[in-house]
């Protein structure tokens, strides 16, 4: 995270202290703000979030806030992908010292969770859980619209588990919808597989006859954990069939957004706006670009009439797109005159 304060100011740039929420909210209302308002909160400047104006020194100007959140989220992604590689390291090394005690040691709860280190051998272990896999897989695919060859990867197990019969439920992203390859690989499995969308859907999952699990270790995926304690498997099949009761089936249309000019993904992309996410987790979390995220936010401005982002989240409320409130009639839409007595 960014910084921590002084001694007499410890917090960091999420959490600012009294004195200073005052002088940088100041700053920021104002554009700048003289150098001696800021004498008695130097965790402003500490923490970068003013800084001297190269015009004229005896004024300090504001860091953006939306630059100090970019820098926030920066330091939050450090920090979660940091703890997952210390997890990552401390059950490997557990691992390495309960196959110390010899085969004595190695009984079924030891092989309840194993380290998958490397593609090759994440490869070697999903080979070996499909060849046993009799009756069901489960998975969970998040991310926007599959590759060919991400599709093409796993081909030959989803084949092979075809032939023996095995069941297939796969849940992606709604923006998955749009991918022609899944279209295509939906088709030749037949009704071996079934699929479903979601707004969101939780990190990569694959479930084998509900005794095997498989998740990513760490953020690039190239580690990953092989899970067989029967209650770990176990809740991550009930998280899987209640995403699975609240998704929509690939053969099915999106529900409507009851909201004229409202797409299901802008709708989706409001109630993430109205929680306060920046455009870049809006975008991971619904798999698509950043670029695409920001056209659409674009087009919401444009159909809600909002001429600012502040005003956006505004009308984001009014018509009950956060979620929390009922759909406004077309007439309730038109905001009140800045200028009349009702906007004051």
């Amino acid at each position: 995270m960014a910084g921590h304060g002084t001694d007499e100011h410890p917090h960091g740039a999420d959490r600012l202290c009294e004195a200073g929420d005052r002088v940088y909210s100041r700053a920021v209302r104002r554009g700048r703000v003289p150098r001696r308002d800021a004498e008695t909160v130097p965790c402003l400047l500490e923490l970068a979030l003013l800084h001297p104006d190269p015009d004229d020194m005896d004024w300090l100007v504001p860091t953006s806030p939306q630059e100090v959140m970019t820098r926030l989220l920066r330091g939050v992604h450090d920090e979660i992908s940091a703890s997952q590689r210390r997890m990552g390291s401390a059950v490997a090394a557990f691992e390495w010292y309960a196959g110390l005690g010899g085969p004595a040691a190695a009984s079924s709860e030891g092989m309840a969770l194993r380290v998958l280190d490397g593609p090759a051998r994440i490869q070697a272990a999903l080979d070996e859980a499909t060849a046993a896999c009799t009756t069901e897989v489960l998975t969970v695919q998040p991310g926007g619209i599959r590759r060919e060859h991400e599709l093409s990867e796993g081909l030959h197990r989803a084949l092979a588990l075809r032939g023996r019969g095995v069941r297939m439920r796969d849940l992606y992203n709604h923006v998955a919808r749009h991918g022609q390859g899944l279209l295509n690989y939906l088709e030749l499995m037949g009704d071996a597989v079934e699929a479903r969308t979601l707004d969101e859907v939780i990190d990569r999952l694959i479930l084998f006859d509900r005794t095997v699990a498989f998740v990513p270790a760490n953020a690039d995926r190239t580690m990953a954990l092989e899970l067989r304690h029967p209650g770990l498997v176990e809740y991550l099949v009930t998280v899987f069939e209640r995403l699975w009761r609240l998704a929509v089936p690939l053969t099915a249309p999106l529900p409507d957004t009851g909201i004229e000019g409202i797409s299901h993904r802008e709708q989706s992309i409001a109630a993430l706006l109205a929680e306060g996410h920046q455009d870049a987790v809006i975008a991971e979390r619904l798999g698509i670009s950043v670029r695409t995220c920001r056209a659409h936010i674009a087009r919401l401005s444009e159909t809600l009439g909002a001429a600012s982002r502040t005003q956006l989240g505004v009308r984001i409320a009014q018509v009950g797109l956060d979620g929390r409130a009922r759909p406004l009639s077309a007439a309730e839409l038109t905001l009140p005159d800045q200028g009349s007595p009702t906007a004051r």
